[in-house]
């Protein structure tokens, strides 16, 4: 699109120079973008065609907000994107079909939209090679929903790209809306600058006084200024506004000018009259459509009344003049003309070719309950959930509700609707159907759809104790209805049961389990999740047996099913977060964790799912963490953080919480560890002060602090019921022995073995007979810490392969065994040194100092270590994968790609990608350590020597016990691509 002509501005000098400075050159790593923010009539507009003027030397793309095209999918994204379509075949593969499906020229699963949005990044992206592209988005506050999501993500991602972006928003309708993107406030103009306009526009000598008092009652605004004063001569506003022929001079500005507009309408001939409210009910502005719809209506188009009052423009097509024209054209008809021209337009819609927009127009222009209309309307929102535009399948199929006849028709649209804005993120409208919905005839399923809602709406809310009854009393409908959804709702209660930390009583995490244990429920049609359910729920009815036998087989479907479909995708990645909070804290099985994180966090990333990958890879960083590789594993929070905040997700405060625990970092983890709790308190979600309390017991047992870490493992133990009780155990145990309080240590190892019992995993072994060592005596104690690193090898648990390390060091020199005290500390020290566990590996320092070896002191981290993305880029750029790949893959663009690279050669000394295998080879990482050096834990422990029998390096001790094996040996581990390590096993 070419650049227009310069406008003349008036007092915008430092809002022009925003603009000037952003379609220059940008400085390194800084994204082009602004969001101008201000009323109607401040001259957003007009900004916008100033850069579109001076954007001569560049590709100039657009897209118009209109209030009434709100609610129809990618509909404004398909208007910016129309000059590159013919692009769209070049995209990778993912890209290219998710941007066809959002755009209806192809049929498929529905895209999830932030794949959507890093196609129209590389669209955008790949069209700036060769000249920089400017996209204006005028009226951003209208755009449907998920145009409009999608554009934040792309503006949010631009770096290095030829690529800027100017937003223009109202306000206060567009409060809330592109937040977290550069902006600049528009206000209005000066005194000495609004009396300049106001002078240029008006015959004649206006008196000074008149003039101010004018500039004073429009507050700066320059439309108000312009429209206010047209045609009027100095005479005519000689006594301000109260002389003008407004009748309404008080008010909003903005709600001013309408009505000034509105008035402007009442002179005009009404064929006229009735072509602008044609044109404004259709956005789109296409020329054939509104000539048919008038022709339908016997009018013979005719603007140049329209044009004389100022009200539009012809720059190829009829335009209004300022979206308030639009709003007064629109707002001033009475409802029966408005129907008669939604009606014409109907008609008038090519029914093959956009059904979509005939249904909404079809719909405004009911009268009443038309059951033809809202079929055609619910048609329409099945559309558009397979095209990605979940908002809009909200909004129509709510308004299918309210044009159905049928009470019992009704009801089931209405609960339909209710859940789909929920699932849109908007509880509220999803609570006003729901209400609707109860109004209404129900059949017993879609009953318990609504009982499920509800819960699922208070939940989200606060992680309250009254969603749990509500979602069992769903699911025994369910049961009742022979629903196949009555397993998941029984593992949504039990979830929200232990969330809300309830333990006893009717409404606890047990009770919920017995009662889907008795319930007969229907297969869900996943044989993993009737299983996984069967686990879970024997477990906390304290059958652990058989609810590990369960999980084990679930693990297995997990591991292998096959997801022929997005949709089944997606239903796998909803439902291993409940998977694997079993298998870590109840199987104690971190090479399960391992197999589900990483097969997560690969598919998530194969579908473009960025509402899902940042807890994948939660996960997976907390496998990371328990291998020792604290870098890796601060590399993939970073990441998830990253991700969270580019698509507007909260950050996963936990998993750095737990990273800082082991690091050692008080202040750091003080300070999350208090807002973390102030929000579980004020969410009610009082599992996760259980959470804290282990993180605490970790934090203060590696600082030596024991006090402290018994006071909070016992917090946790108290408020947790399921999740963290067995982790909180065990530090409770190390804090209570080290306090001489055994009798407590005892009562907490009791109940320790008693969880563990039925695990036969390497881990939680070596919990048991580390916990064990700890209150045994001589011959015994020496045995069982033995047997705690054999079994920690075995499980691949590395941090607690070092602590173990450190705690049979400390016993063998409290009982005067220096020398072998010394093996043990020293590979303590190592270790956590290693992977800057600073608290632990302190800890080992001391006991070292103590049996009189001099420690040496590790080098400070290099300035020029790489960031976690870097290194993350600079990896994949040495396995051979091109930019574009590596773009795809970490859903940014090959420019950004580029960038850093550009920053890993300065920091490495190299200037090409041959170089970087062996420049990374010796090259610091986050933590400041050579990369050489920081083999994956699992890749030590598990990797075969290269002399057959010759134990790895970490492993000088105690060698992986032959024939040891789990889920993981046998062949359940994924390919390590989507998480980024290595890890071979015999």
């Amino acid at each position: 699109m070419n650049a227009s002509k310069l406008p003349d501005l008036v007092g915008r000098y430092r809002e022009c120079a925003v603009l000037d400075e952003l379609l220059t050159a940008p400085r390194a790593g800084e994204p082009r973008v602004r969001v101008l923010r201000g009323e109607a009539g401040m001259g957003k507009s007009v900004l916008l065609e100033y850069a579109a003027a001076r954007a001569s030397h560049m590709t100039v793309t657009r897209a118009q907000g209109v209030e009434a095209d709100m609610e129809l999918p990618y509909a404004s994204l398909h208007q910016l994107c129309a000059p590159f379509l013919a692009q769209v075949d070049e995209l990778p593969a993912p890209q290219r079909d998710a941007l066809r499906v959002a755009f209806g020229t192809a049929a498929g699963d529905p895209p999830d939209r932030f794949l959507v949005g890093l196609a129209v990044l590389t669209l955008l992206t790949r069209a700036s090679e060769n000249r920089t592209v400017l996209v204006l988005v005028d009226d951003a506050q209208w755009l449907d929903q998920v145009s409009l999501q999608t554009l934040g993500f792309v503006a949010r991602r631009l770096l290095a790209e030829a690529v800027a972006m100017v937003f223009a928003v109202r306000d206060p309708e567009g409060e809330g809306v592109l937040t977290h993107l550069p902006e600049t406030w528009i206000g209005g103009l000066d005194a000495a600058s609004a009396a300049q306009l106001l002078e240029a526009t008006v015959s004649g000598r206006l008196d000074r006084q008149v003039r101010d008092r004018f500039v004073a009652e429009m507050h700066g605004n320059p439309l108000a200024l312009l429209e206010f004063s047209r045609g009027r001569t100095a005479a005519e506003l000689a006594y301000g506004l109260d002389s003008c022929t407004s009748p309404h001079p008080r008010g909003a500005v903005s709600n001013r000018l309408e009505r000034d507009f509105a008035e402007r309408l009442g002179s005009l001939p009404r064929p006229t009259r009735t072509l602008l409210l044609i044109t404004a009910a259709e956005p789109v502005g296409d020329a054939g459509l509104l000539t048919r719809a008038a022709a339908s209506l016997g009018i013979t188009p005719d603007t140049t009344p329209a044009r004389t009052a100022g009200l539009i423009d012809l720059r190829g097509f009829l335009r209004f003049r300022h979206p308030l024209v639009r709003s007064a054209v629109y707002h001033q008809a009475g409802i029966e003309e408005r129907r008669a021209v939604h009606r014409a337009l109907a008609a008038a819609t090519d029914p093959a070719l956009d059904p979509d927009r005939r249904a909404w127009h079809a719909a405004q222009a009911a009268s009443g309950p038309d059951e033809e209309v809202a079929a055609g309307l619910e048609r329409a929102a099945d559309r558009a959930r397979q095209r990605g535009g979940i908002a809009a399948e909200a909004v129509l199929l709510e308004r299918a509700a309210q044009l159905t006849p049928d009470p019992w028709s009704r009801g089931r649209r209405a609960v339909a609707a209710a859940e789909t804005h929920f699932a849109a993120a908007d509880p509220d409208r999803a609570t006003e159907q729901a209400t609707l919905a109860e109004l209404c005839p129900l059949s017993s399923l879609d009953r318990a759809r609504l009982a499920r809602l509800r819960a699922r709406i208070l939940f989200a809310r606060s992680r309250s104790d009254e969603a749990a009854p509500l979602l069992l009393e769903a699911a025994a409908q369910f049961t009742a209805a022979g629903s196949p959804l009555a397993p998941l709702t029984y593992l949504g209660a039990i979830n929200a049961a232990i969330f809300a930390g309830t333990v006893h009583g009717p409404t606890g995490a047990p009770a919920a389990a017995a009662a889907a244990r008795a319930s007969g429920a229907p297969p869900s049609g996943s044989e993993a999740a009737d299983l996984l359910l069967d686990g879970v729920a024997a477990i906390l009815t304290e059958d652990h047996e058989s609810g590990l036998t369960a999980l084990r087989r679930a693990l297995h479907l997990l591991a292998q099913e096959e997801l022929p479909t997005r949709e089944a995708t997606m239903r796998w990645l909803l439902l291993v977060p409940v998977a694997l909070e079993a298998f870590i804290h109840h199987a104690w099985d971190l090479h399960a964790w391992d197999t589900l994180a990483t097969r997560a966090v690969r598919l998530a990333r194969d579908i473009g799912a960025l509402g899902e990958l940042p807890p994948a890879l939660i996960y997976a960083g907390g496998v990371h963490i328990h291998y020792g590789d604290f870098a890796e594993a601060a590399r993939m929070i970073d990441e998830a953080d990253a991700i969270a905040a580019a698509t507007g997700h909260a950050p996963h405060t936990y998993a750095s919480l737990v990273l800082a625990a082991w690091r050692g970092d008080a202040d750091a983890a003080a300070h999350i560890v208090e807002d973390a709790r102030a929000g579980a308190l004020r969410r009610g979600e009082v599992s996760l002060l259980g959470a804290m309390g282990y993180i605490q017991g970790v934090l203060f047992n590696g600082l030596a602090r024991y006090d402290e870490a018994l006071a909070a493992a016992q917090s946790a133990i108290d408020h947790d019921g399921f999740n963290f009780r067995g982790l909180s155990l065990v530090e409770h145990i190390e804090a209570a022995t080290r306090c001489g309080r055994h009798d407590e240590a005892r009562a907490s190892l009791a109940r320790l073995l008693d969880l563990t019992r039925a695990t036969d995993s390497g881990w939680a072994a070596g919990v048991g007979a580390r916990s064990r060592a700890l209150l045994a005596e001589d011959d015994e104690a020496d045995a069982l810490y033995r047997t705690a690193l054999e079994e920690f090898g075995r499980g691949g648990v590395t941090v607690e392969l070092a602590r173990t390390h450190l705690l049979y060091g400390e016993w063998l020199r409290r009982n005067r065994r220096p020398a072998q005290a010394r093996e043990h500390l020293r590979t303590a020290f190592d270790m956590f040194d290693g992977m800057r566990a600073a608290a632990f590996a302190e800890r080992a320092r001391r006991e070292l100092t103590a049996t009189g070896e001099h420690v040496r002191t590790r080098a400070t981290t290099p300035s020029g270590a790489l960031t976690p993305q870097e290194s993350q880029i600079a990896t994949l750029a040495a396995e051979g994968m091109t930019n574009a790949r590596i773009g795809a893959e970490l859903f940014i663009s090959p420019h950004t790609v580029e960038w850093h690279l550009r920053k890993v050669y300065a920091k490495l000394g190299i200037n090409s990608r041959r170089a970087l295998p062996d420049a990374l080879a010796g090259a610091p990482g986050a933590d400041g350590r050579p990369r050489r050096e920081r083999r994956t834990a699992a890749d030590r422990i598990h990797a075969p020597s290269r002399a057959a029998g010759t134990p790895g390096p970490w492993l000088t001790v105690v060698p992986r016990t032959a024939g040891a094996r789990t889920a993981m040996d046998d062949g359940a581990r994924s390919g390590a691509r989507s998480g980024r390590f290595r890890t071979t096993h015999r």
